[in-house]
């Protein structure tokens, strides 16, 4: 929970993730955990620090090396790549892909919609799906 105006307001989904990406992001080296929960004020317990640590790395976005019985973390992608994990995640639960992201790309304001074509018309064939699953014309995913 954080203080909102002294009401207590329970965190957005993947906002604590982000935080602590961010944190990492801004350090010169390898961290503790100790380091990120006081970089985030010390509010959070040392064990949801941890958590969301591990989360992290089961997403591939920090690496961790063993120092003594305790790990120093690193980031290895930035929060963008977090946000698009997520997105991704979201798209992944639909049946009907297609229809997601056409209402996705009708929502946009057309800044947003000017980049996202300007993206994909520099994108490699083959390089927009960079994950493990490759989708088919209907809908679904090849593994």
């Amino acid at each position: 929970m954080v203080r909102d105006g002294g009401r207590a307001r329970r965190r957005g989904q993947g906002e604590l993730e982000g935080q602590v990406l961010g944190a990492l992001r801004e350090a010169d080296g390898p961290v503790s955990a100790a380091w990120v929960q006081e970089r985030l004020g010390g509010d959070l317990a040392y064990t949801t620090v941890v958590t969301i640590l591990t989360r992290l790395l089961a997403k591939d976005v920090v690496a961790r090396e063993r120092q003594g019985r305790s790990f120093l973390w690193t980031p290895t992608a930035d929060v963008a790549r977090l946000a698009a994990l997520r997105m991704r995640r979201l798209l992944d639960g639909e049946r009907d892909r297609e229809a997601v992201l056409a209402s996705f790309v009708t929502a946009l304001p057309p800044g947003d919609e000017q980049v996202l074509r300007a993206l994909l018309d520099t994108a490699e064939p083959g390089s927009v799906n960079n994950g493990n699953t490759a989708h088919t014309g209907d809908g679904g995913t090849e593994d």
